[in-house]
C-alpha cells in the first residue's frame, strides 16, 4: 500500500515538471565532422532540390482547362476490285470528321459489298454452327457471337460438304466476300495539325500552341530545329512512339501525342510552350492486338435496302494534354523556410543517439547530458541541487531536511548552498528522486 502510495505521488511529482534542453559542448573532432555533414546535406537538399528543382516558393498548379482541335492534310490511292483505283481524301479516311482530340486515320479497309437481308448459311468459325440434319439447328436461336438468327434448317456452307445452320441476316456475310483495299502508301506523308489552348483558372492565365499565321505555313514540328510548330507527319509520330509502320497500317493501332505545359509564371509568358512526345497506348500481345472497328453504308438498290459494310483498320490518334504552373507566393515560401530551419535539427538528433549509443562506453556523456533540479528547504535557507546521475536519496521531498545530512548518493553530484534567501532564485516545484 505505502509502494502504491509513493508511486502516485512520484507520477503526480513527474506530472507538474519542466523539461528544458541542456546546452553541451562536446570537443570530438568525428561527432563534430559528422554533425557538419549533416548539416550541410540538409541545405543542399532544400537550396537544391526545394527552391531550385520543385520551386518551393511557388503556389502550384496541376490539370489545365484544355481544348484540342485537329486539322489532317493528305491524300491516298488505294486498288479496288480488278484493279480500279480510287482516291481517298480527309472527308473519307478520317474517323470522326469533327476534328476533336480522338480520331482515327484509315489505313485498310474490308469492304463486304451489296448486303441485303436474307438467308445464308452461318459462319463456319462460329461456335456451334456446324450441323449434319436440321435437328441440330433451332428455329429464333440466337448464338451471341453468331451473324443472325437461325431459321432451323442445316444447309451446305460454301463450297465443299461442310454444312451449317441457315441464318437469317444481311448476307452475303462479311467472312466471305471481304475485299481488302490499302492507303498505307501515302499515310507517313499525311500532316496532322494540333490547335491546343490551355487555361490555368487559378492564376488566370491563357496560352495556346500557336504563335501565329504565318508560322504555320512553313513548318512541320522537329524536336531540335522547330519544337514549337504544331505540325507533325503521321510517319514522324509512328516512329517517335517506337512503332512499325507496316504492321501498324496493316492491323492498326493506337498513338498518344502528350503535350506537357510547364510553366514558370514568374518568367514572361512567352517562356512558357508546351513539350511534345508520343507513345504507343495499346498493347502488343496476340489476343488483342491492334485496332479496327465496322461502319455500313445504305442505299437503295431497284427498291431493296443494302448496304456495304466496311471494316476500317486504322491507326487512332489521342491527343493527351497535361499541364501545371507555378507562381511566386509567401505562403508556400515561408512554410518552405520553416521546414528547412527545423529540419536541420535533424543532425543534433542523429549526433545525440550516436553520442549516447556508440561514444558513452563509461557513462561520461549521459551523465552530464541530463540533469535534474530540486530545491530543498530548511527555514531561511534554500539549497539549490544540480544532480547529472541520482540513485538514491535519504530524503523525501516536501519533509524537513537538514543540511548536514546526506541528501543524495551517487557519482557526480554537484550542490551549491545559499544561506540567504535570494528571490531571483528561487525555483517553484519538488523534482523527486528516482526510486523515491
Amino acid at each position: 500500500m505505502t509502494g502504491c502510495r509513493t508511486r502516485s505521488m512520484s507520477w503526480i511529482g513527474q506530472l507538474w515538471s519542466y523539461e528544458t534542453p541542456k546546452v553541451i559542448v562536446v570537443k570530438n573532432r568525428r561527432l563534430g565532422t559528422i554533425y557538419r555533414l549533416l548539416q550541410l546535406l540538409i541545405v543542399v537538399y532544400f537550396v537544391w532540390y526545394v527552391f531550385v528543382v520543385q520551386k518551393g516558393y511557388q503556389a502550384q498548379e496541376t490539370g489545365p482547362e484544355s481544348a484540342v482541335i485537329t486539322k489532317v492534310k493528305g491524300v491516298s490511292t488505294s486498288k479496288g476490285p480488278r484493279g480500279i483505283k480510287k482516291i481517298w481524301d480527309v472527308a473519307e479516311y478520317v474517323k470522326p470528321p469533327e476534328g476533336g482530340s480522338v480520331f482515327t486515320i484509315i489505313t485498310r479497309i474490308e469492304s463486304t459489298k451489296l448486303q441485303t437481308m436474307g438467308t445464308c448459311p452461318e459462319s463456319r468459325t462460329v461456335p456451334n454452327a456446324l450441323c449434319v440434319s436440321d435437328e441440330d439447328c433451332n428455329r429464333g436461336e440466337m448464338h451471341i457471337l453468331g451473324n443472325g438468327e437461325q431459321t432451323g434448317r442445316c444447309i451446305i456452307a460454301g463450297r465443299g460438304s461442310l454444312r451449317t445452320c441457315e441464318i437469317y441476316a444481311w448476307c452475303p456475310l462479311e467472312d466471305e466476300t471481304a475485299i481488302s483495299e490499302s492507303l498505307q502508301d501515302y499515310v507517313q506523308n499525311f500532316t496532322i495539325l494540333i490547335k491546343n489552348n490551355i487555361h490555368f483558372p487559378q492564376f488566370g492565365f491563357s496560352k495556346g500552341n500557336i504563335e501565329g499565321q504565318g508560322f504555320l505555313r512553313n513548318c512541320t514540328y522537329h524536336p531540335v530545329l522547330s519544337p514549337s510548330c504544331p505540325i507533325f507527319t503521321v510517319g514522324f509520330i509512328v516512329s517517335e512512339a517506337g512503332a512499325n509502320f507496316t504492321e501498324l497500317a496493316k492491323k492498326g493501332g493506337i498513338i498518344g501525342v502528350i503535350i506537357n505545359w510547364n510553366c514558370n509564371l514568374d518568367l514572361h509568358p512567352s517562356k512558357c510552350r508546351p513539350e511534345y512526345s508520343f507513345r504507343r497506348l495499346d498493347l502488343q500481345n496476340k489476343i488483342s492486338s491492334g485496332y479496327n472497328y465496322r461502319f455500313a453504308k445504305y442505299y437503295n438498290n431497284n427498291g431493296t435496302e443494302t448496304r456495304t459494310l466496311i471494316k476500317v483498320y486504322g491507326i487512332r490518334i489521342d491527343v493527351i494534354v497535361h499541364g501545371q504552373a507555378g507562381k511566386f507566393s509567401l505562403i508556400p515560401t515561408i512554410i518552405n523556410l520553416a521546414t528547412a530551419l527545423t529540419s536541420i535539427g535533424v543532425g543534433s538528433v542523429l549526433c545525440d543517439w550516436i553520442l549516447l549509443t556508440f561514444m558513452n562506453k563509461d557513462r561520461t556523456y549521459s551523465l552530464r547530458k541530463f540533469d535534474e533540479v530540486w530545491k530543498l528547504e530548511d527555514g531561511n535557507t534554500t539549497a539549490v541541487t544540480t544532480v547529472s546521475s541520482l540513485q538514491e536519496s535519504s530524503c523525501i521531498p516536501g519533509s524537513p531536511c537538514t543540511l548536514d545530512e546526506p541528501v543524495y548518493k551517487g557519482p557526480a553530484v554537484e550542490f551549491t548552498i545559499i544561506q540567504d534567501r535570494l528571490e531571483q532564485e528561487q525555483q517553484d516545484g519538488i523534482f523527486p528522486p528516482p526510486g523515491s
